[in-house]
């Protein structure tokens, strides 16, 4: 993956991203597959010549590093989302789900139990060489299989590669940072952050640029680049060993290093930045920090991190390297190489001359990360931090009384003088405003703030679904007018906190009645507000209410949305009901419960509630350690004698697992989902929950949610008798 840039305290963050395709294995590509493609090798001659030339692997370790690059990459995964909640998945594999893995044998052979990775906090990241083949070979690691799916989709569990989990942790990233991500695809250290900054739940907007991710169920920092495949990714894009020449990193490394002179410019003073790549190659690595460090004339510096992550192993960054052409032909200096070659070898893919100079920028401090030390991709990351402005963004000393001149337009750097030559990556890719500051901008950004909105909150193209060239045009992002009539009942139904941000409300009409409302955050609104001519908003925002259709027969229009109630519910005062764990189970697994079938606290707190929609609130019990621990904020609607929840399907099947219902198959056709309580439940035992037929319907709504509780309970016998194998619901 490309290169990243990601600060630290109050400034920008990186994470170039990869994602992680696990359970497959095989060395080489089968000749026997359909398309019939002849065998991939995995030789490369002159790409063990280049790595040998440059030493970047200890003497001794060359076999071992080889070998390691030709065995398939071990599976990892990492547990996602509130902190408390992903304690609680933690505490359900290593209990359950791992400790069956224990003794099993497969085909002769010992299972290997999945292992923590040493270097990732809270053991809340893991590795394993099961494949998917492995998998489906017997029912308790089918089971295992079918939970690491399901928490998948659910988003509580990211298959990510191990190596690319390194950036986001040296960002240390915390609520209050604002980070922008600037090579993100496909997303997972973009995930990891967002994660990072939401890991307290009663923290409901960190200041931050965001979007809605829909798996992960929080806001998202704003992301935009695309991303390719380095060389530290032979294990998994084994099309590498075939392809791989010097060409490539030549050629990335001006972005590259344009890249990380953007992140430099937009972070903050005492801001931290994170490049790192994919790729073992100096010329992409240690050759664009160099250049960076030197241009920057102390405004950077490279950060020690060597005792941040107790337990990874890495490399120092080098200090001396050369560049090769792609047909083998070295250069030790710019001055050697000859003018027809300017093109493709830049000055800035050389160390620096001068020994004071190299010294002082510490490029020791880099960490490459080779694949045989910890059985990982090969990756590389440099952690920044911003001391001053960028020389080029200093603003000269002005005079009391000196007038204030006109600031001139942003402008893009021009092309190297050299006839012929490629731009120079040593320049800035676009010089910033004369005489601003490197935080000038975001400043003027956030002060429009209280300014209005342009085009009456409009962010986005006019709503015509007309047919273009390349697609229909998307619905316009509209904010929530001050005076909009919509929001005063709602505020007043949920007695919503003053502090509340109503001037972050949004929704994707601006004609006719309103379905769906959105929030971002303060931050996220002014750049919309203040883009909204140079950008096509294609999604923003996290759900919080949808529209019922019956709306008007109540006293609010709208109810709470699943998607953003765990954002929304800080500021709500009213409406809450508290529910104990059987209630949870019973909510979950009825579709409507009766008054009468949930405990009599809960029907005391409901009884006097209007019908419409509530916050069901279940609050763990500290003194009993075995029950589960994690909070859970769910949305309901309250009934005239039932009370139902309106809760995803993957979303509602997580919370039972965690409560000790194990889901143990999908009928796919019938559209319900098994579950049953077993000895080795994550959670304690409890009474199962029947099915309750002739339920009282709730109130429809508009929305893409699968609410149904979709499931059936194949419950143990119990004192009143056995129960049925399974008991479907109605939907």
């Amino acid at each position: 993956s490309g290169p990243g840039s990601s600060p630290g305290r109050r400034g920008l963050r990186d994470g170039a991203g990869l994602l992680l395709r696990p359970w497959v294995d095989a060395s080489v590509v089968p000749q026997g597959w359909e398309g019939g493609y002849p065998e991939i090798v995995k030789e490369n001659k002159l790409f063990e010549h280049y790595y040998q030339e440059l030493k970047i692997v200890p003497e001794g370790e060359w076999d071992q590093f080889m070998e390691a690059l030709r065995e398939p990459l071990p599976a990892t995964l990492r547990i996602t989302g509130y902190k408390s909640h992903a304690k609680e998945i933690l505490h359900c594999l290593k209990n359950k789900y791992f400790k069956e893995l224990e003794d099993l044998e497969v085909d002769g052979q010992k299972v290997e139990v999945p292992q923590p990775l040493s270097w990732y906090p809270e053991e809340l990241a893991w590795h394993t060489n099961l494949s998917r083949k492995i998998l489906r070979k017997s029912p308790q690691l089918e089971k295992f299989h079918q939970f690491l799916v399901s928490e998948t989709e659910s988003g509580n569990i990211s298959r990510q590669e191990a190596v690319s989990m390194i950036p986001p942790l040296l960002l240390n990233a915390h609520p209050h940072h604002k980070i922008l991500d600037m090579c993100a695809a496909p997303g997972s250290k973009t995930t990891q952050l967002i994660e990072m900054l939401h890991a307290d739940m009663n923290v409901p907007f960190p200041g931050m640029l965001w979007t809605a991710l829909w798996r992960v169920g929080m806001p998202l920092c704003w992301v935009y680049m695309r991303k390719r495949c380095g060389d530290g990714t032979m294990r998994k894009n084994i099309d590498v060993w075939k392809k791989w020449t010097t060409l490539n990193s030549l050629q990335l490394h001006g972005l590259q290093l344009r890249i990380a002179t953007r992140g430099a410019e937009q972070l903050v003073e005492g801001g931290r930045m994170v490049y790192s790549t994919c790729s073992l190659n100096p010329i992409e690595d240690e050759a664009v920090i160099a250049s960076l460090l030197e241009k920057s004339e102390g405004a950077l510096e490279l950060a020690d991190v060597s005792s941040e992550l107790p337990g990874l192993k890495w490399m120092p960054g080098i200090t001396h390297w050369k560049v090769m052409t792609k047909d083998g032909q070295w250069f030790t200096e710019w001055e050697g190489v000859p003018h027809s070659r300017h093109t493709q070898i830049r000055p800035t893919m050389f160390p620096p001359k001068d020994p004071e100079k190299l010294q002082a920028m510490h490029l020791e401090r880099c960490l490459r990360i080779l694949p045989h030390h910890q059985n990982t991709g090969g990756f590389f990351v440099a952690v920044l931090v911003k001391k001053s402005s960028m020389p080029w963004n200093k603003r000269p000393p002005k005079l009391q009384g000196e007038p204030v001149e006109p600031r001139e337009p942003v402008r893009s750097s021009p092309a190297h003088p050299t006839e012929g030559a490629a731009a120079d990556p040593a320049e800035p890719e676009s010089k910033a405003v004369s005489g601003l500051d490197d935080t000038d901008i975001t400043e003027r950004t956030e002060n429009v703030e209280n300014s209005g909105s342009k085009k009456d909150g409009v962010c986005g193209p006019p709503p015509s679904k007309k047919m273009k060239l390349f697609g229909f045009k998307e619905d316009p992002f509209v904010f929530i007018p001050e005076d909009d009539p919509l929001f005063p009942p709602i505020q007043k139904f949920y007695a919503l906190d003053p502090s509340f941000p109503k001037m972050n409300l949004l929704t994707r009409t601006t004609e006719g009645k309103k379905r769906q409302l959105y929030m971002v955050s303060k931050e996220l609104r002014n750049v919309l507000v203040n883009n909204s001519e140079r950008m096509k908003v294609i999604n923003t925002g996290i759900k919080v209410w949808c529209r019922n259709n019956s709306g008007e027969d109540f006293d609010c229009a709208f109810r709470l949305a699943q998607e953003g109630i765990y954002t929304l519910y800080p500021f709500i005062k009213s409406r809450i009901i508290t529910v104990s764990i059987e209630d949870v189970k019973i909510l979950l697994t009825q579709e409507n419960p009766f008054f009468r079938k949930l405990s009599s606290e809960t029907y005391s707190q409901a009884k006097d509630l209007a019908k419409g929609s509530i916050v069901l609130k279940y609050e763990p019990d500290p003194t009993k350690p075995d029950t589960l621990q994690c909070p859970i904020v769910l949305c309901g609607w309250r009934g005239k004698a039932s009370i139902r929840t309106f809760v995803p399907k993957n979303e509602r099947l997580h919370y039972l697992r965690m409560m000790g219902l194990e889901v143990s198959a999908e009928k796919k056709k019938e559209g319900t989902v098994v579950a049953q309580q077993s000895a080795g439940s994550c959670g304690p035992p409890g009474d199962e929950a029947s099915a309750e037929h002739g339920a009282e319907p709730a109130a429809s709504a508009d929305s893409s949610e699968d609410m149904s509780p979709d499931v059936s309970v194949d419950a143990a016998p119990g004192p009143s008798g056995p129960a049925p194998a399974e008991a479907a619901l109605p939907r």
